[in-house]
């Protein structure tokens, strides 16, 4: 499984604005981040959306506006922002080929159960989403040097 960039770019954009707000919920332009991390905006500004629609950042409007937070970094997690970006989907979908060709004569009662493929795949991605689940945007925030948040700070700072 692979996932786009999207997610990377909405996770860091995430940490960065925990970083600059430090309980504030002070909005930071778009462009702006986009350019601290070198992104194209208008690329950044779809993830920015799908964040916004599902309730992890919000937007807003005006001269002093931008995007923050719409809740604390702690209530907020991996496995939100990848289901903000990605979409909510399974990663792995079974199409039960197993029911076709050869074994299409086969009655229904030889397919009950999912197969070992499906089971497997499945739980796989559970386990993946519940490490997801379990790790939060503050968690991430709590991990990072400190020094690399105040370069953060430091750099917003100057404009």
């Amino acid at each position: 499984m692979r996932m786009s960039e999207g997610v990377e770019w909405a996770a860091h954009v995430c940490v960065l604005l925990d970083w600059l707000n430090q309980g504030e919920l002070t909005p930071v332009p778009a462009g702006r981040l986009a350019e601290a991390y070198d992104l194209p905006a208008a690329y950044l500004g779809k993830q920015l959306q799908a964040l916004t629609r599902a309730g992890i950042t919000e937007s807003v409007p005006g001269r002093y506006g931008g995007v923050r937070l719409a809740r604390p970094a702690a209530s907020v997690t991996l496995m939100d922002v990848v289901a903000a970006i990605e979409g909510p989907e399974d990663a792995f979908s079974c199409t039960e080929i197993r029911q076709q060709g050869m074994n299409s004569g086969n009655p229904p009662r030889d397919f009950a159960q999912p197969c070992g493929i499906a089971h497997a795949m499945r739980s796989a991605e559970l386990a993946w989403r519940r490490e997801l689940a379990e790790t939060s945007i503050a968690d991430l925030v709590a991990a990072t040097p400190t020094r690399v948040a105040d370069g953060a700070r430091h750099y917003f700072q100057r404009a």
